[in-house]
């Protein structure tokens, strides 16, 4: 356990992990549709940290911070998944931008731009830039991304101890350096933007500030980014 937390009452760990639950439920909340409640993500945090004490074992080697982060995430992501917060809607609208710039990138071997890409699905470029709000909460990774064509489920498929489990590999050399070498040919200011927000972990009004645009606005591109990405990372798992 927790160095010293069999003398200590939880109440008093909860209010010590506090800020460290409250920064991880608000960085994720930027990420989600505007229906999520960062309480209900705090709750679900304060749960994970309370799962983190009673499973901490110091002899693993890992710091206990470092072992309740991944604990509260866990418990965040549980609730996300149990409530469907990342709606059908989210993931439709991201899966058709991200199919127009798969085409275009094809077709031109470059990044394609907004205008292009809103011309490619019919809209203008109003409308493309309403989908790309529809989009906000769009991730790189969804669980049906893990099943094959024939329906192999990914996370059974390494369940085995003895195998590298689903996390793993995500978290391998490898998707890293596709996921570097995708990053690298995004438009600039989107691979600012990402290099911002997920390497420097500003929030969106503070990258907006930066790039003298509106948060909403920041928002779009970010949707956007994720989609070119998605499409190339779609590439690299299928090689």
């Amino acid at each position: 356990m927790y160095v010293g937390a069999e003398n200590r009452d939880k109440n008093a760990l909860a209010q010590e992990f506090l800020p460290l639950v409250k920064r991880i439920a608000y960085h994720m909340m930027t990420r989600l549709p505007a229906s999520v409640e960062v309480d209900d993500l705090i709750q679900a945090g304060l749960m994970g940290l309370m799962d983190a004490v009673d499973r901490y074992d110091s002899t693993q080697g890992a710091l206990f911070e470092t072992y309740a982060t991944q604990r509260v995430r866990g418990a965040m992501l549980d609730e996300l998944r149990e409530a469907d917060w990342a709606s059908r809607n989210v993931r439709r609208a991201g899966r058709q931008i991200e199919g127009a710039v798969h085409v275009l990138q094809q077709r031109h071997q470059r990044p394609p731009s907004e205008q292009e890409i809103a011309a490619e699905m019919g809209l203008d470029i109003h409308a493309y830039f309403d989908l790309l709000n529809d989009a906000r909460g769009a991730q790189l990774v969804y669980y049906e991304d893990l099943h094959d064509a024939d329906g192999d489920d990914f996370l059974e498929r390494f369940a085995d101890r003895e195998h590298q489990g689903p996390f793993d590999v995500l978290s391998s050399s490898h998707f890293k350096k596709a996921l570097a070498l995708a990053v690298g040919i995004l438009p600039e200011r989107e691979k600012q933007l990402m290099g911002m927000y997920y390497e420097q972990e500003m929030n969106f009004k503070e990258i907006g500030a930066v790039l003298g645009v509106s948060e909403s606005r920041v928002c779009q591109l970010h949707s956007q980014a994720i989609a070119r990405l998605r499409g190339r990372l779609r590439e690299w798992s299928a090689a």
